[in-house]
């Protein structure tokens, strides 16, 4: 079966630059960090590629078109997508769950859930909302 070009790839071009920042970050510290030093590291990273973003920035969550809350993930990158760093040997359900919802109650539809605490590689999860 011959590779089919995926078409209509949401933020393609931006999803492979931040995938090959985060790769370089695990190539370059591994795991066994916390989740700051991984964020810091990655900002690092996104600047020296000219990608723009917001650390902690405040998004409003709404339900039925009310705000019910705000949601602070790690990163907004481009303010298109919504990145989430974790240190963690394993990803539980729960976490990928958590995300998922944060990600539906706001206005974007990509979110990328980062682990650098996986062995052997980093573990990169992409949402669609």
């Amino acid at each position: 079966m011959a590779n089919k070009k995926v078409e209509n790839f949401l933020y393609e071009e931006l999803t492979y630059k931040i995938r090959g920042c985060a790769f370089v970050v695990y190539r370059e510290l591994g795991n066994g960090h916390k989740e700051k030093v991984y964020q810091g590291a990655l900002a690092e990273e996104l600047k020296n590629k000219n990608i723009e973003f917001k650390k902690e920035f405040r998004i409003e969550v709404f339900y039925k078109n009310k705000k019910v809350g705000t949601y602070v993930p790690d990163m907004v990158i481009e303010d298109e997508i919504v990145l989430e760093i974790k240190a963690k040997p394993n990803l539980h359900r729960g976490d990928i769950q958590q995300f998922w919802q944060y990600l539906k109650g706001t206005k974007y539809r990509l979110g990328l859930l980062i682990n650098f605490g996986s062995w052997p590689r980093v573990q990169i999860i992409r949402r669609i909302n």
